[in-house]
């Protein structure tokens, strides 16, 4: 009975009167965006987001590097991928098999080549004042140090680090500087293979979710053009890849059969700047060219002479 009368009451209420609008008084003028001040404030916000944003991306860049490396490794190991699949394998299968082989492969290289690059290296690097000295025989870079004292002021310089054997120390920051040098080239690699990993065992779902986000009369085409792309990224990372082991193989003969001091420092030296696209193979060679110079000028001129042989 109580709630029949309270509905009663609602109903018998008075309707509201409308509200009357408040005259906030008449509109102005719309803001004249040709003006130049108009013009300079709206350019300005936009250099600063800009700013911002290339700060933001240069905080993370090193992760943007590593994901790009990632990328590039996986899409270079695809076609082997490919290949096991071919022959009746599933994709994590093959993956296993690839991934194991990188990784016994890691392992291989830290304990057969790592050491003596690290001993050669240091060797070469120890020698580095008397190298210089040899190539004070070469006339035209005597008259050049004669002029400029390019080679004396090296060779004080690389005399005053290596003569107390504290190079390795002094280059990283201390001991300190060494852990966290070793720590961080640790966890970079781990990364990369992470990720890796990652990339080469997730290609297909993240090609098809791509390819999701397309117009249906285009993603045939799309996903065409996108696995074309894949198997010639995959096939230029991976001739790169071989044409950079090649090429350090041959150095390291080559300057074995020489008589060149670290074959195997050079041999690394070639394969780290081989992998650089374009031109770094001809780093490499210009490397391997100074340091040839220093034993004979004969010695560079047959190693140029052989080098340019290969390359063509």
């Amino acid at each position: 009975m109580a709630i029949t009368q309270r509905i009663k009451k609602a109903t018998a209420r008075a309707p509201k009167s409308p509200k009357v609008p408040v005259d906030y008084g008449m509109l102005g003028k719309p803001i004249n965006q040709s003006h130049p001040f108009y013009f300079g404030f709206i350019a300005t916000l936009g250099a600063l987001t800009a700013i911002v944003l290339m700060r933001a991306l240069a905080s993370v860049s090193q992760i943007f590097v590593l994901i790009l490396i990632a990328l590039f490794l996986a899409t270079g190991l695809n076609p082997a991928v490919e290949a096991l699949r071919k022959r009746n394998m599933s994709r994590s299968t093959a993956v296993t098999v690839i991934f194991s082989s990188v990784i016994l492969f890691v392992i291989f290289f830290a304990l057969v080549v790592v050491p003596p690059v690290i001993s050669q290296g240091t060797n070469l690097i120890e020698n580095a004042p008397q190298l210089l000295q040899d190539l004070m025989k070469n006339k035209t870079i005597n008259q050049l140090n004669t002029q400029f004292g390019l080679i004396d002021t090296l060779q004080e310089k690389l005399k005053t680090i290596t003569s107390d054997g504290t190079l390795l120390i002094s280059t990283f920051g201390g001991v300190i500087g060494v852990g966290k040098s070793v720590l961080s080239g640790f966890f970079t690699a781990l990364t990369i293979l992470v990720l890796t990993l990652y990339f080469i065992t997730s290609l297909p779902q993240a090609v098809n979710l791509g390819l999701s986000l397309v117009p249906a009369s285009r993603r045939d085409r799309v996903g065409v053009l996108t696995n074309a792309i894949i198997a010639r990224v995959g096939a230029f990372v991976g001739s790169q890849i071989l044409i950079a082991a090649m090429a350090a193989v041959f150095v390291v003969i080559l300057a074995t059969v020489l008589g060149m001091p670290s074959p195997f420092a050079i041999g690394m030296i070639v394969l780290v700047a081989a992998l650089i696209p374009l031109i770094g193979h001809f780093i490499g060679a210009t490397i391997v060219t100074l340091i040839a110079l220093t034993q004979s000028v004969d010695w560079c001129n047959c190693f140029c002479c052989i080098h340019y042989l290969r390359t063509n």
